[in-house]
């Protein structure tokens, strides 16, 4: 008969046979799991199942065997012809009681502290069934061919759509958006991305030729009339600047004249000289045919050209980037402009009612309603998911089993065996109750067969 506690059933088996081969298991180095080496609440209430049955159990073959002492008895005393049914239906019933305890017993130690062979299974072949484990995992959940065959039943195209749709699903998406930038750039160091995003931009202008690029954009702008306006512009500010610093310019003039002249004459010819280009740069703003306007397009459409087909030029316009880009100004204002970004994507970031957000929360509203009626759309992207998930279960499936395994292998073997026994154990013991009610029942059938037989 079995112990009411199987783990003390074992330690007494250990002690009694320290010598025995199988009686210990060995366990992977390191520490072991701590989740197979506590007991939860829980765990402790199974434990308390699984002896209630193994009482029930152990019961129900001692009533089998005093029914068969008792039949037996009878029988001599010349009860009858139904002692010996009875006894025989009793000692099928022991012998299938005793066959299943050994069984169940056999998966998690060694009965009666015998090493017999084959037994004590779990905690002697944890590793092997660990190995075993991941490979059936391996093998029937992480093929390609089952996880298309899953996903493609799932439909998960129509089913985010179809999530999508629903505005707090919106919401709450667009908010673990967000908090996931803010996380992100607040990770970031602005130091590094000030360097990296001024490389680029540096390594990028030089790679790049812009003369050409220069000289397509005038030459359009130009037979647009898009520079017009900026002309006119000029021609207004330098119209007013002349009308309000008159004394300036001709005292400009005056001191330009030789020291031999006469004063009246230098004051003369400033007044004149002024006089003559007020009225030129009123000409010019007034008159949108005036001949200097023809003459700066004809120049700027020149300037264009040469842009983009005379060398000289092209060298002139590159070493004057190549200047203007090494200039510890212009890289400062490069480096501070991701400080200003990295600002304003946190400000619309954090604010619900952005227009960042808003976007955000519109575009998914869209892409779910699109992707629950586009059927397209919907093929797309399940063909995405699925490609994404066997690229990972095929290049992983390694490291994944792997996963199974040495995590099967770091927990302790004797607790691993009382947890598991936990949680099957009272069912298994139904086993043994099975076996006594079967045994019973194929005792007396064989005896009854052989009686009539015999007569």
């Amino acid at each position: 008969m079995e112990r009411t506690e199987p783990e003390d059933a074992g330690a007494e088996g250990r002690h009694a046979l320290p010598g025995a081969p199988g009686n210990r298991t060995t366990t992977a180095p390191g520490p072991p799991n701590r989740a197979m080496t506590s007991f939860s609440p829980a765990d402790e209430e199974k434990r308390r199942g699984v002896r209630q049955m193994k009482l029930t159990a152990t019961g129900l073959l001692l009533f089998v065997a005093l029914v068969y002492v008792l039949a037996k008895w009878a029988s001599h005393e010349g009860a009858g012809v139904w002692a010996g049914y009875v006894a025989a239906a009793a000692e099928a019933g022991m012998v299938g009681a005793l066959a299943d305890w050994f069984a169940v017993t056999a998966l998690f130690r060694h009965p009666l502290g015998l090493p017999i062979p084959h037994t004590a299974i779990i905690p002697t072949k944890k590793d092997q069934l660990g190995v075993s484990l991941g490979e059936f995992v391996g093998e029937n959940f992480l093929s390609s061919d089952v996880v298309r065959q899953r996903l493609r039943a799932v439909g998960i195209g129509s089913r985010l759509g179809a999530w999508l749709t629903e505005p707090e699903h919106a919401d709450r998406v667009t908010a673990e958006l967000a908090a996931a930038l803010r996380g992100a750039l607040t990770v970031l160091r602005d130091s590094d991305v000030q360097a990296v995003v001024g490389e680029a931009i540096t390594r990028r202008a030089d790679a790049q030729e812009i003369a050409p690029g220069i000289g397509k954009m005038l030459e359009k702008i130009v037979a647009d009339g898009g520079h017009k306006r900026f002309v006119d512009l000029i021609c207004v500010r330098a119209h007013d600047w002349l009308v309000f610093h008159d004394e300036q310019v001709m005292d400009a003039i005056q001191g330009g004249a030789p020291g031999w002249t006469p004063r009246f004459v230098d004051k003369k010819v400033g007044e004149r000289v002024y006089k003559e280009l007020l009225r030129f740069v009123t000409e010019m703003r007034d008159a949108p045919s005036h001949p200097a306007r023809g003459a700066l397009d004809r120049f700027l459409t020149d300037f264009a050209s040469d842009l983009q087909s005379d060398t000289d030029t092209r060298a002139r316009v590159e070493r004057l980037k190549g200047e203007v880009l090494g200039r510890g100004e212009v890289q400062d204002l490069i480096a501070s402009a991701w400080t200003a970004v990295r600002s304003m994507i946190v400000s619309a970031a954090e604010d619900e009612r952005s227009e960042l957000r808003l976007r955000v929360r519109a575009s998914l509203l869209s892409l779910g309603a699109r992707m629950a009626t586009d059927a397209k759309l919907q093929a797309k992207v399940d063909g995405w998911v699925e490609g994404a998930a066997v690229y990972v279960v095929t290049t992983y499936q390694t490291e994944i089993t792997s996963l199974i395994t040495d995590t099967v292998a770091g927990w302790d073997a004797e607790h691993t065996t009382r947890k598991i026994e936990a949680h099957i154990g009272r069912d298994l013991q139904f086993i043994r109750i099975n076996g006594t009610v079967v045994g019973s029942l194929a005792g007396l059938l064989i005896y009854t067969v052989s009686r009539i037989v015999g007569a």
